[in-house]
């Protein structure tokens, strides 16, 4: 095993903020396992940043009337900072719109022409005649062969998650205008990957069927079993990294060549700064490279990218890509689309305080081999009876003790006390799990400790024994003190947080890992502990209720077929109702009134009689234009003074897109003023 760790996680796309899905699929296992290797004596470089050239990004510029870099600048800063509020312990976060990383990926790519690796064709792609530009892959909606998912994109399937070409879409269409798009010639650089299927079966296939986890292993083994196909590296695009060849104006890469490199380009920044040779982590054979990813990144992470390092000669093969599956967010797919989501930088401002919370409670539902499913009132049940019940309970036992009876001072006890060795073998299985990335059970062994730790403590009774049996009391409150340290420095990769309150509390230093595997002592007699204060508290309904209450909000919404309405107002009853008496009516005179912008002073014909209404409707009409309008009024509104003038009834108005007013007309412009409506 090597003593270097390359470890990346998935660039996250910069065209919205990071969720639990991501955290949990991603970056908090990935931060675990950097944290543990760290403390374990490893040399780590733990890398990411945002990926900012995905077609996301300049679909939501398109929608958001600005440019992809007002994009990208905005929520790089907003995942960068909700990265750091959790925890997320980079190395390096750094941007793909950064110079040095334009420069390491375009000098990738040049090393790979050189040496012929690429082939030039001329295909057909689609173009949008309207737009007047080629369509990007993910410009290109349509239905999927494979399921029939009619919203499938252009280079996947999101509800099946099938890898498509453009070409494979049955009515495809571009997002850009809606039209059906024509297929237009132009040149592109090919990898031919199937000249690499040899070379991966033997890597892969035969030399990582035992240690890569079954949800990869079978991916890949699909993909190589259908055959792969060459896949064109650079795009027709205005946003991305510029071809750097004569002749490719207007050619970008293609955003799955240029991204991972994002990991190799963020490693020299990294490096730059640190005194490092960047070439250590990603050339050497002492160096483990391993790549944390969802499982919709496994095809690119495990046969593109690894096809792209050994065609250009220089780089190793990760040695595990541990990639995790989804989750889901109350028994629904999460879905940045829809709003269905819990938000990263939302947590942190409704829990403040609470970071290693949400950790556990994603850690302990990790999607590791299959979809799992994340809920609130889990989330709940995780904090108040695990974290507050059985791991703070133990810690606050512990402390609370050692000040009543010994003024904060850790009493004497038998170093070679049995119960001692709970802690080396619960260091052992933590470290054993996480090299397999199995953090789910680590965390289990973590917390079973804890639980070990309350039950000797419910066994030895301490308060009771301090009167007649105080060699007793203090020994099991020495071991207590043992146990509590341990599970302070063990919790550090999964709660960190909380790891730097229980250092403080016990007054001791962060030790490497391999000292809580084999010392049995961890805090000595005569040491002063500073007074105990809470490590959790509990989470009551109400906090839960508001936060099922906002999914269901957002639920609600979702059926909207306008999504700018606003919502419905109180309920109101049927008789209720039969007392409102609108009818129809035309305006007669207007005019405006004085010193009121917004205000027009209007005499309608209702047909029961003539009356004065005064309306906020001058900034959408003049007076000589409403004079002769039909309208519908609300005849029975008790009449009020508007600038000194009683208005007698209200126009029914509704607003458009563009923020002006309209008035609610009949259909029949020959109806009658008075006839009643409803």
């Amino acid at each position: 095993m090597s003593n270097r760790k390359m470890i990346t996680a998935a660039l996250p796309y910069a065209n919205g903020p990071v969720h639990i899905g991501h955290l949990a699929g991603v970056y908090i296992p990935a931060d675990v396992y950097a944290r543990f290797q760290r403390r374990s004596g490893k040399d780590v470089a733990f890398i990411c940043g945002s990926d900012e050239h995905g077609i996301p990004i300049t679909i939501r510029a398109k929608k958001e009337g600005v440019t992809p870099q007002d994009i990208v600048d905005k929520y790089h800063e907003i995942i960068k900072k909700s990265f750091s509020d959790l925890g997320i312990s980079f190395d390096e976060y750094s941007r793909t719109t950064s110079a040095n990383h334009r420069e390491t990926s375009q000098d990738f790519f040049k090393v790979l022409y050189e040496k012929g690796k690429f082939s030039e064709e001329m295909s057909e792609q689609y173009f949008d005649e309207q737009a007047g530009e080629f369509l990007a892959d993910r410009y290109i909606v349509g239905t999927c062969p494979n399921c029939g998912n009619e919203n499938a994109y252009g280079d996947q399937c999101e509800k099946c998650g099938s890898t498509l070409s453009p070409s494979e879409l049955i009515n495809p269409k571009s997002m850009l205008s809606g039209n059906v798009p024509i297929l237009k010639e132009t040149k592109n650089w090919y990898l031919p990957l199937n000249e690499y299927e040899d070379f991966l079966n033997e890597w892969i296939i035969e030399g990582h069927k035992d240690d890569w986890k079954p949800n990869v292993y079978g991916q890949v083994k699909s993909w190589l079993n259908d055959g792969l196909k060459p896949r064109a590296m650079t795009r027709d695009l205005n946003w991305g990294v510029p071809v750097p060849l004569p002749g490719a104006d207007g050619k970008v890469l293609y955003v799955w060549f240029d991204a991972p490199i994002g990991y190799i380009s963020f490693t020299k920044e990294w490096a730059a700064k640190n005194g490092k040779d960047w070439k250590d982590y990603w050339q050497s054979e002492e160096s483990d490279l391993v790549h944390f990813i969802g499982k919709d990144n496994i095809v690119f992470h495990c046969i593109i990218f690894p096809a792209m390092m050994k065609a250009h000669g220089d780089y190793k093969m990760p040695k595990n890509v541990p990639a995790f599956e989804f989750l889901n967010l109350e028994n629904d797919k999460i879905s940045t689309s829809r709003n269905w989501a819990v938000w990263a930088h939302e947590y942190v401002e409704d829990f403040p305080g609470q970071q290693d919370v949400l950790r556990y409670a994603l850690l302990s539902s990790a999607p590791e081999t299959k979809d799992n499913n994340f809920t609130w009132k889990d989330f709940q049940t995780k904090n108040n009876s695990e974290l507050v019940g059985i791991f703070g309970n133990f810690i606050n036992r512990v402390a609370v003790l050692i000040h009543k009876y010994y003024d904060g001072v850790v009493p004497q006890g038998d170093v070679n006390a049995p119960e001692l060795k709970e802690i080396n073998k619960s260091a052992k299985e933590i470290s054993v799990f996480l090299e397999n990335y199995e953090f789910r059970n680590s965390l289990t062994a973590l917390m079973n400790l804890a639980r070990f730790g309350n039950q000797y403590l419910q066994t030895e009774e301490p308060w009771k024994t301090i009167k007649d049996n105080p060699e007793k009391a203090a020994h099991s409150l020495f071991v207590g003190a043992q146990i509590a340290v341990a599970l302070a420095q063990l919790c550090e990769p999964f709660m960190p947080f909380s790891s730097e309150k229980l250092l403080t509390l016990f007054n001791v230093q962060k030790s490497d890992w391999n000292d809580v595997e084999t010392n049995s002592v961890l805090i000595e007699t005569g040491h002063k502990i500073n007074e105990a204060s809470l490590l959790f508290s509990k989470i009551e309904d109400d906090v839960i209720e508001a936060q099922i209450q906002k999914l269901e909000n957002t639920k609600q919404s979702n059926k909207k077929t306008n999504p700018k309405a606003n919502p419905m107002k109180d309920e109101i009853t049927f008789d209720d109702f039969t007392k409102i008496d609108l009818r129809t009516a035309t305006i007669i005179e207007a005019e405006k009134v004085e010193k009121a912008d917004k205000l027009l002073k209007l005499t309608v014909d209702t047909g029961v009689d003539v009356r004065t209404v005064v309306s906020g409707i001058a900034e959408s009409f003049t007076a000589e234009e409403v004079i002769g309008k039909q309208v519908m009024i609300l005849l029975n509104l008790a009449p009020r003074k508007i600038r000194g003038i009683e208005s007698q009834g209200m126009l029914l108005l509704t607003t458009k897109p563009d923020g002006k007013l309209s008035f609610v007309t009949p259909d029949d412009s020959n109806v009658e003023n008075g006839i009643e409506i409803g």
